[in-house]
């Protein structure tokens, strides 16, 4: 079976990978089937910088002011932003037994759509993806990772939703 599992700082998100290897995989490594064929994708990923103004990469500096970020800033905030990621997956990896094998992935681009892309490029059986647990009203603003999975995926989610203690935090 392989499994993507869509992680990012959130305590919602930690919670269903920790669902995932406590439910899943763990049920799988002991069941018959063995956990040799089984594959656990963690899956991070960031939003692009930001590009402000009329040029490329200009952002307001005042009232009718630009300023273009110098190359080494732009590099710095990717590198910052592949710091982030890397943290991230390895707090993520701390999660996983050892007995599941686990690789991990850092994209860039709007979560939901590219959890759908790696979901169907991979060609995995199941995406499983957290729940914050938002209201109608600040799903319809924000939008949900969770809510497009569940209707954009090409392969079966699973949307863990945290406990009631946790979810009122």
């Amino acid at each position: 079976m392989r499994v993507i599992v869509g992680v990012d700082e959130s305590d919602e998100s930690l919670y269903a990978l920790q669902w995932t290897v406590n439910n899943l995989f763990n049920v799988l490594i002991n069941s018959a089937a063995g956990g040799e064929r089984n594959l656990l994708t963690l899956v991070h990923v960031h939003q692009p910088s930001k590009h402000y103004g009329v040029g490329p990469s200009a952002f307001p500096a005042g009232p009718g002011v630009a300023a273009y970020p110098s190359t080494a800033l732009v590099d710095s905030v990717r590198k910052s932003q592949e710091q982030i990621s890397a943290r991230i997956l390895s707090r993520a990896l701390e999660m996983c037994d050892n007995k599941i094998k686990a690789e991990t992935l850092i994209v860039e681009g709007n979560p939901k759509d590219k959890l759908c892309e790696i979901s169907e490029e991979m060609k995995v059986d199941l995406l499983i993806v957290g729940n914050r647990g938002l209201g109608r009203i600040q799903r319809a603003f924000l939008g949900s990772v969770s809510d497009y999975c569940a209707h954009y995926a090409k392969c079966p989610v699973l949307i863990v939703k945290p406990p009631k203690e946790m979810a009122g935090q």
